[in-house]
């Protein structure tokens, strides 16, 4: 694993993205061996799973470490969610914008989330098409009690990289039009995975999500 963290890094040149080493599918050991060697961003996507291993984690990592969230959130998991999570990558829809602004109300927090868009056309991922986030925007930046760090996607199941692209210089530019047409800062681009970060990163990633790279394969 070390080895495998290492190559990503190398990769990473001078980019200041922020690498979220998606644990969804491993144990609180391979998490420990990924925090000795520097990682300190976690992504999970079961709220239950989430939950054990915030309480599973050693004290001394748990204190240094920073838990997000990037799967599918139902409206129905919101309370167990918000305040556990430094960041909510997945909010797809006004509805779940509003169900986690009242809890975070009700906790008495402002809790930092994305905005899910999808940009290419993909029956397989949700998320907010350009049209309609342009069209809501303003209401959700006017809930209280959440913060909109910036935007997230997935690009489609494909091997194209031009797809890829299209997809990320797409949330940029979407990023970038809400920027200027409401006057607010989103500094947070979440995009890139497994297979496709190396051309998030070039297109403007400032953090991506990497799961299989990290752990699979690992001896070290």
């Amino acid at each position: 694993m070390a080895a495998n963290i290492a190559r990503i890094r190398k990769e990473f040149g001078d980019s200041k993205a922020a690498l979220i080493a998606v644990s969804k599918y491993v144990g609180v050991e391979k998490m420990v061996e990924a925090f000795e060697v520097g990682v300190t961003e976690f992504g999970e996507s079961r709220i239950q799973d989430a939950l054990q291993k915030q309480t599973d984690v050693p004290p001394h990592m748990a204190e240094h470490i920073h838990w997000h969230f990037i799967g599918h959130l139902q409206t129905n998991k919101v309370k167990k969610t918000v305040g556990n999570f430094k960041l909510i990558h997945s909010v797809d829809s006004f509805r779940l914008a509003e169900e986690i602004s009242k809890e975070a109300v009700r906790l008495g927090i402002v809790q930092a989330i994305l905005l899910q868009a999808k940009i290419v056309r993909d029956e397989n991922k949700s998320g907010f098409s350009p049209e309609d986030l342009k069209a809501c925007f303003a209401q959700i930046m006017n809930l209280p009690g959440i913060k909109i760090e910036g935007l997230m996607t997935m690009s489609p199941l494909t091997d194209e990289k031009s797809v890829w692209r299209e997809c990320f210089l797409g949330l940029k530019s979407l990023r970038d039009e809400l920027e200027k047409s409401y006057s607010v800062s989103l500094p947070e681009l979440s995009m890139g995975m497994s297979d496709d970060w190396i051309e998030a990163l070039k297109c403007g990633a400032t953090m991506v999500r990497i799961g299989r790279a990290i752990f699979e394969n690992s001896e070290n």
